[in-house]
């Protein structure tokens, strides 16, 4: 038995004749005569609809399925495809609707078109996930039409499923990418002009008027037809510590994403690049206690170990634990580090007391403290007023702004040193001031 969900739908066509057929019936009254013509009329629609039904493909001659890669990426849009395999001997015209999450922001929830006998075609649309962690898709609903085109057939196959959520991995291989071939200004990434002083090889790029010609590397000038300098850099390792604030002030959301989700998309890719030139990476994340900690080490493992903790942290809507958090990482490092604290400095208070445990690491470790700054506020206090409550808003974005300023320049004066930068801009700051620190040897 078919569900009452899965029943035949009349199309517009079959609406079309029906209202055909009833005109007779309503002449009726006028001329009995048109009674039996409209009664033929009634039985010839019904025999054709009939008819039209059984020469339509059947279900199992349809096969829909669902394709994506295993991983989604947070605040990246994601290529879903709908791949629907014919295999009867008429061509479809179908229209399909996909079930994907509600807190996805999708392109579109209907994908279709023509399908050919005995083929396959593919249909996609995107999807944009906001936030981290597993979520799940539905069922997939499709209809088909029938060769006379006077009903929609329909059908749900089951296609429920979990996804991950990741942070946001396209932005490693974008780094990849254009750091072969020399292009990382794309990405808003400086150069680091200290590379070729050590010995240790770092990648290729095209030869440059001022580089050295003794640096040119002759078997990848001959393939490429052009000439091509070999970057090095020092060989030097030192530990290195994210450290992430689960607090209530990481729950704000900044654009689409929450202070934490923009602040653990530029984690990603700072543990990455900091893995890749030979530090011994390692993160902290902590509220009001450290909920997880993968002390530092090197390699790729330590990049997927690091990933999945990503994975998993949550801000809570408690107070954060400066005292704690620093206090542990005190007690594990011996030597020398550098701590990247990526935290939220709008509450004064909260500021004040991260500025005075980042004073006390800065005695024996180098600390970075990593905001974000409100692009709300930057609007308010470069908009010209038009009214008074314009006035107002602007006076008090700027007094605001101040106080960020006087924040940071505390940070700096206790020996911290500071990103400050919007949601958009965080990732390339983030990852130019960690090269600048390595190319002044300062870790």
């Amino acid at each position: 038995m078919i569900p009452l969900r899965d029943a035949p739908a009349p199309t517009v066509r079959l609406y079309m004749l029906s209202v055909a057929v009833a005109l007779p019936l309503a002449l009726g009254e006028i001329a009995p005569g048109f009674v039996g013509v409209a009664a033929a009329a009634a039985l010839g629609l019904l025999a054709a609809v009939l008819a039209d039904f059984s020469a339509a493909a059947a279900p199992w001659q349809i096969e829909v399925r669902r394709l994506h890669h295993p991983r989604l990426y947070l605040a990246e849009e994601n290529p879903i495809d709908i791949e629907v395999n014919n295999r009867g001997g008429r061509p479809l015209r179908l229209r399909v609707r996909d079930t994907p999450p509600v807190s996805f922001r999708s392109s579109t929830l209907f994908v279709g078109g023509q399908v050919g006998p005995r083929s396959r075609a593919s249909f996609r649309y995107w999807t944009r996930p906001v936030t981290r962690g597993a979520f799940r898709f539905g069922d997939v609903t499709f209809r088909w039409r029938t060769p006379l085109g006077l009903l929609w057939r329909q059908r749900t196959v089951p296609q429920a499923e979990e996804v991950n959520v990741y942070p946001n991995l396209t932005e490693v291989q974008k780094y990849d990418l254009l750091a072969r071939r020399g292009l990382l200004r794309e990405m808003g990434l400086r150069s680091s002009r200290h590379r070729d002083r050590g010995t240790e090889f770092e990648s290729l790029r095209d030869y440059l008027p001022d580089d050295d010609f003794r640096r040119i590397n002759w078997k990848a000038t001959a393939r490429r037809q052009r000439p091509v300098t070999t970057l090095y850099e020092s060989e030097r390792s030192q530990r290195f510590i994210i450290m992430l604030d689960l607090g209530r002030m990481m729950l704000t959301p900044v654009g689409e994403l929450t202070r934490l989700d923009a602040a653990v998309n530029a984690a990603v890719l700072l543990a990455y690049v900091a893995l890749a030139r030979g530090d011994r990476v390692g993160l902290m994340a902590f509220s009001d206690s450290v909920q997880s900690y993968t002390p530092p080490r090197k390699g790729r493992g330590q990049f997927y170990r690091i990933l999945e903790q990503l994975y998993d942290v949550r801000a809570q809507p408690i107070e954060s634990d400066y005292g704690e958090a620093f206090g542990r990482l005190r007690a594990d490092l011996r030597g020398r580090s550098l701590l990247a604290l990526f935290t939220d400095l709008s509450d004064p208070e909260v500021a004040t007391l991260v500025a005075r445990h980042m004073a006390l690491v800065a005695r024996h470790h180098l600390p970075l403290c990593i905001t974000l700054s409100d692009p709300l506020v930057q609007e308010l206090a470069g908009a010209i007023p038009n009214s008074g409550r314009d006035l107002y808003r602007k006076l008090v974005a700027l007094r605001l702004q101040d106080e960020r300023s006087m924040v940071l320049e505390n940070l700096g004066r206790a020996g911290v040193l500071t990103v400050d930068a919007p949601a958009g801009r965080l990732t390339p700051a983030t990852i130019n001031r960690y090269l600048e620190l390595k190319e002044r040897a300062l870790l």
